[in-house]
């Protein structure tokens, strides 16, 4: 496994956390039910996960209250695997899922989660603007209806889905 330089890269481009967000972020949020591992389910692709697939992220606590957060995928082109390890915080209130992210040193960017099922299986998360958006979930796969449901809901929020990719997970 090699750690990757194209992931905190995007930070340099991305907006830090100002200005108006691009949804609206879940209230009454449970950071302790949200940690733990994630598989990324669909995305709108950035050059920092291009082609890898079997993307995986997982939360955890930090020793500073912060969140850490290690994401890893598989490049089927390159046969390896490629990690990348940030930090996360809460930019309000613990209860709100708005968090600041960070992959390289002191350069932040939104972490929105504005979908989120009631027993914590599935999320939606946006990043600083509409190019960027996620469907998470805690299995590899998801049902026909809660990927339609994310398609309409993110499309309600102004996303361009017809860029969608759905991850492929082995």
């Amino acid at each position: 496994m090699k750690n990757i330089i194209r992931w905190p890269i995007v930070l340099l481009l991305l907006s830090a956390c100002s200005g108006s967000l691009p949804v609206q972020p879940v209230e009454n949020f449970e950071l302790n039910r949200y940690l733990g591992k994630w598989y990324e389910i669909a995305r709108l692709d950035h050059f920092f996960e291009k082609g890898l697939g079997q993307v995986t992220a997982n939360y955890s606590l930090r020793k500073d209250g912060g969140i850490r957060v290690v994401n890893r995928g598989y490049s089927v082109k390159q046969k390896t695997w490629s990690q990348a390890e940030g930090k996360a915080y809460f930019r309000s209130s613990p209860e709100i899922g708005l968090l600041k992210v960070s992959f390289f040193g002191p350069l932040y960017s939104a972490y929105i989660i504005f979908g989120l099922d009631p027993d914590y299986q599935y999320a939606y998360v946006a990043g600083p603007d509409h190019d960027y958006l996620w469907l998470l979930s805690r299995t590899p796969t998801v049902t026909e209806s809660v990927y339609n449901d994310f398609v309409k809901t993110a499309k309600e929020q102004g996303f361009d889905v017809s860029s969608l990719i759905q991850v492929q997970h082995q």
